[in-house]
């Protein structure tokens, strides 16, 4: 195990977010002595800004969505359903509470030593800590320096913006003003169709408001699977989203009013015409927090924004790991807290396996909803892996026809020859909790005949996942 009686620490974990704080965690039940440093919550963007309280407010805009069709189900309402988005956006706030309170709880019963304050690297295992105030202000408790046989940094990402778009929080916004405010725009243009914008384009047509969705590139959702994103696609335009791929436009056409936002923009090679909404939602990526934490004073290398690692999360500094949005990828809350964990157990001296990205699954809570793991069909083939594939549709699935939820389809990848699964993909009801069986199957190296031999309970979403690996076996 890995630690020094000469200084404070075994881990000092600079960030609190989600892979910070399962980092500091895991590493106290292996018997490190750690400490969290953390200048703001517990919980980082994934619990204040990001995953929770959006997944909150979808929560609610879907109860609204399955409310609407309660008749088809034999439910009779008094009136129309209706919704009040400032108790939607309190019910989000209390979400986030609760799931904080509970983290704060987790620090003492890991004996984790928790610094509040902004940390910042003096060499490899030195860190020197601007201690908040009393009542939480930054900088005003004076300063402490902690020294540490091995370093995490965790210190997360932010929002980004294009160039020449400056968001003002009242007419363009990112992620995180749609998280912590509480109006809601008649219309709303959003630039990206991304995870992130894709989400918010759902959220905000399934709460009646316009939406026009631009993305960059040739389709949305351009990281996954071709036929996922052509059916999001199809779906998003038979629902009423406005979605414009190859969508063009400069950024000096962006004009804020008092009344709203205009720019002009069209499709490649084609007209571009004026468009006018309440709001302009910024849904292009995120800057990793790179700067003023001290990186300087090591060995830690950049490439392209982000820290460089190896499949340990070790750094060109020995003793200093990164984890999480910091090291780019695909910079998602699970895989920040996976990437954590094998850091700890590399720095226990326990030799865990490398992470492997193809392994880790991603989950994006549209309507319908796409959850994915592994290799796309396009993937593969620029890869030269000869593939055969199985797929199955909602459609045919009786629970999903019990729930009034049919649209979609299960795609499962697997290689010609060894029949080992190299990517599932899923489109439809409650695929982000399905997509746990694919990555279950694929860390135990299930192929696609064993994972589709497996008995799936009827009725049930899942045996769509089940159908799909047989299909790809015959």
């Amino acid at each position: 195990m890995a630690g020094s009686s000469n200084n404070d620490f075994d881990l000092i974990v600079l960030g609190g977010g989600t892979g910070g704080y399962t980092a500091a965690f895991r590493g106290a039940q292996l018997g490190l002595r750690v400490a969290l440093v953390e200048q703001a919550k517990i919980g980082g963007t994934c619990l204040h800004v990001g995953c929770i309280p959006t997944k909150a407010l979808i929560e609610s805009a879907e109860l609204l969505a399955r409310l609407k069709k309660a008749k088809e189900f034999g439910i009779v309402l008094e009136g129309k359903p209706g919704f009040d988005y400032e108790q939607m956006a309190r019910r989000r706030d209390q979400v986030v509470k609760r799931m904080w309170t509970g983290l704060r709880s987790l620090v003492d019963k890991n004996k984790v030593a928790w610094v509040a304050g902004r940390g910042r690297l003096e060499g490899a295992g030195t860190i020197r800590v601007a201690l908040n105030g009393e009542d939480g202000t930054p900088g005003a408790g004076g300063e402490q320096v902690l020294r540490a046989t091995n370093v995490i940094v965790a210190t997360g990402s932010r929002v980004k913006s294009l160039a020449g778009l400056v968001p003002d929080g009242r007419r363009i916004i990112t992620s995180d003003d749609v998280t912590t405010k509480s109006d809601l725009p008649k219309s709303i243009a959003i630039v990206g169709a991304g995870a992130v914008g894709s989400e918010f384009a759902s959220l905000f047509h399934d709460l009646g408001v316009d939406v026009t969705l631009l993305e960059y590139l040739p389709g949305i959702m351009p990281l996954e699977d071709r036929d996922v994103s052509a059916a999001l696609e199809r779906s998003f335009t038979r629902r009423g989203i406005k979605v414009m791929t190859k969508a063009r436009f400069d950024t000096a056409s962006v004009k804020v009013s008092d009344d709203g936002v205009s720019l002009t923009v069209g499709p490649e090679g084609g007209k571009a015409e004026e468009l006018r909404v309440d709001q302009l939602l910024v849904a292009t990526g995120r800057a990793a927090n790179v700067e003023e934490i001290g990186l300087e004073t090591t060995k830690v290398e950049l490439e392209r924004g982000f820290v460089k690692v190896d499949g340990w999360m070790r750094t060109a500094e020995p003793h200093v790991y990164a984890i999480g949005d910091l090291i780019g990828g695909l910079m998602l809350a699970h895989v920040a807290a996976h990437e954590g964990i094998v850091a700890v157990h590399e720095i226990a001296g326990e030799s865990p396996d490398p992470i492997d990205y193809d392994h880790q699954p991603r989950a994006t809570y549209t309507h319908p909803q796409v959850a994915s793991i592994g290799l796309t069909e396009q993937q593969c083939a620029e890869r030269g892996i000869a593939v055969k594939k199985g797929v199955f549709n909602f459609a045919a699935d009786a629970k999903a026809v019990i729930v009034g939820e049919t649209e979609g389809f299960a795609k499962v990848i697997a290689d010609a020859t060894t029949d080992e699964v190299l990517g599932v993909h899923l489109l439809g009801p409650g695929v982000t909790d399905l997509i746990a069986e694919a990555a279950l199957g694929m860390t135990l190296e299930a192929t696609a005949w064993e994972i589709g031999a497996a008995t799936h309970p009827h009725p049930t979403l899942a045996e769509a996942v089940g159908e799909a690996d047989r299909k790809s076996v015959v």
